[in-house]
């Protein structure tokens, strides 16, 4: 003890009380502790759930009822497009070729396409572009993200919601089934250049934004998936 003197055995004993106090209020580690939340480790969770949900986007089921009668067989197309009209005309076509089509089921489906194809374009995710959009929309979509990314530039993206969307035409291609949809939504959008800058687009703003999506099918494929084919935006 001749080396300590009395302030140094007090520091010392201030020590000891403190890591004491500490682990009383910290406690162990035991291993089963909840990790911290990561923001960005969730979000990529989502996009990856989402990417996966996407191989089953707007499917239809492949196998018709049995004893189903005619009636019954149209009364949903019937409830959701006037009988007698070209709309109800060619959901029935579509109908006939693939007997378990329901277009509200396909509504709902769509939906959901349109918002993740809406923010994958945003985020440059050709990986879920891939699987939703046809060939030809998709390389038109690989350019536009590939001439924003050339110029360093970014897309800030909020999806708000749909308020509407409605099918507005339906028709067989010889065996394709092309569905029409007028889809309105909200959503908050800016285009930032590389020093950040507000370029395009209201980063505060809730903007309407009115889309024509026309997705098809093969309703002779095993694969029960649609895909967009076409867009267009009204003014």
């Amino acid at each position: 003890m001749g080396f300590f003197d009395f302030g140094t055995i007090f520091f010392l004993i201030a020590a000891v009380v403190i890591f004491f106090q500490l682990r009383n209020v910290l406690g162990r580690r035991t291993g089963s502790e909840r990790p911290p939340f990561d923001p960005y480790s969730a979000s990529r969770t989502r996009e990856q759930e989402a990417a996966q949900s996407s191989e089953n986007v707007v499917s239809l089921p492949r196998k018709r009822l049995p004893g189903e009668t005619a009636a019954e067989t149209y009364a949903a197309i019937d409830a959701f497009a006037k009988p007698d009209t070209d709309l109800n005309k060619g959901l029935r076509t579509i109908k006939d070729n693939d007997a378990s089509f329901e277009p509200k089921g396909f509504v709902d489906g769509a939906k959901q396409a349109y918002e993740m194809i809406v923010m994958a374009y945003a985020d440059g995710d050709r990986k879920t572009l891939k699987n939703l959009l046809s060939r030809e929309v998709y390389d038109g979509f690989v350019a536009a993200i590939g001439e924003r990314e050339a110029k360093s530039e970014k897309i800030q993206s909020s999806f708000v919601g749909i308020d509407k969307a409605d099918i507005v035409a339906a028709e067989m291609k010889g065996s394709e089934a092309h569905i029409t949809l007028r889809i309105v939504s909200e959503l908050i959008s800016a285009t930032r250049d590389k020093a950040g800058a507000v370029i395009d687009g209201d980063p505060e703003t809730v903007a309407e934004v009115k889309d024509v999506w026309t997705f098809a099918r093969d309703a002779r494929s095993r694969d029960p998936n649609w895909k967009l084919v076409a867009t267009e935006e009204e003014d």
